[in-house]
């Protein structure tokens, strides 16, 4: 009989685990394995058949109340047989006591629903190449994040997401490759973006804005660090004036998820929400 244990991720299944994600066209950063590892080095998990990986899902701590739930994957060949499920009640295990939120895909929502979660928003993946001259509004500078004190964007995170993220944020805004951006009037944060590079479309996540405006010229001053090439924003519908402004910049829908979570619904900024950070950790 083959033998099937549940084991924490190593680093090396980060990378396969990566790879798993660009198979269902979910696009992911070339560099998600390590800033995803960073912020819980134990909260990814590993179904195994015989020792070789078949199954996985993240189940990423933050605080003392909140979880987030992702990279739920089965490999093709072998859905339907219960390692994929073996694998989710182990990490609803790892999460027990808190509240949980994910991003489900179409196929999955009412199996999601089954399990305690309940649909809030919806996210819509915008694409294209957006305008590389907007400029920023009057009296609002843009600079390189990683030159502002870290304490000021942790705080600034906390507005748009359940809980603080100190581990996740750090190497997510400092990690080479990843651009990221803020805009700055009279000393006060009145934006944030990181853009990475992805296999296909790069993508712009977190998207942080005070107003439509600043969430443009945030996006073309991203979009003119790759110019020609298409950016992927998932942009929450919570925020219809983030639709409008995705459709603005020329950018078109080509995916969706529901954000769903178990317990009381997180109280955030969504007005300022003009697009999450990732699918796998929220």
């Amino acid at each position: 009989m083959p033998t099937f244990e549940i084991t924490t991720a190593s680093a090396d299944d980060m990378t396969t685990l990566a790879a798993w994600a660009h198979d269902e066209g979910w696009n992911p950063g070339l560099t998600d394995s390590g800033t995803f590892f960073a912020a819980d080095p134990c909260g990814f998990l590993t179904g195994r058949l015989d020792g070789a990986p078949v199954s996985s899902v993240s189940v990423v701590r933050y605080g003392d109340g909140f979880g987030f739930l992702g990279m739920y994957l089965t490999r093709p060949p072998l859905r339907g047989q219960g390692y994929g499920i073996q694998v989710w009640r182990a990490g609803m295990a790892r999460l027990s006591g808190r509240t949980v939120g994910l991003d489900g895909v179409p196929a999955q929502q009412d199996n999601y629903r089954r399990s305690g979660f309940r649909s809030c928003w919806s996210n819509a993946r915008y694409e294209g190449v957006p305008p590389t001259d907007i400029p920023a509004p009057p009296g609002v500078t843009l600079t390189d994040a990683r030159t502002l004190p870290f304490g000021q964007l942790a705080a600034y995170d906390r507005r748009f997401f359940p809980a603080a993220r100190d581990s996740f944020l750090a190497p997510w805004i400092a990690t080479a490759g990843h651009a990221a951006l803020a805009a700055v009037r009279d000393g006060e944060l009145q934006g944030l973006a990181v853009r990475r590079p992805c296999r296909a479309a790069s993508r712009i996540g977190p998207l942080y804005a005070a107003s439509p405006e600043v969430a443009a010229a945030l996006v073309s001053a991203l979009a003119a660090t790759a110019p020609g090439t298409p950016v992927a924003i998932d942009v929450p519908d919570i925020n219809p004036v983030a639709m409008r402004l995705a459709e603005q910049l020329g950018l078109t829908p080509s995916f969706d998820t529901a954000r769903m979570y178990t317990g009381p619904e997180p109280v955030i900024d969504r007005s300022g929400l003009y697009g999450i950070t990732s699918l796998e950790l929220g």
